[in-house]
């Protein structure tokens, strides 16, 4: 199951950092996980400061 980010990402990039498939790029507003190529490994929701990383 892949991960997302919720409105409470702050855009500090720490999430893209640890992503090991390079699913999360910058969006818009804030930072995104793409869906198809997410690994569902946690790794950036380990990461995230703000807890705006939550399984789909």
């Amino acid at each position: 199951m892949a991960y997302r980010i919720t409105d409470a990402c702050i855009s500090c990039g720490s999430c893209a950092d640890q992503c090991p498939a390079e699913a999360i790029s910058q969006g818009d507003t804030q930072y995104v996980i793409d869906p198809d190529v997410c690994l569902s490994c946690g790794a950036c929701a380990e990461q995230c400061p703000m807890s705006a990383i939550v399984e789909e």
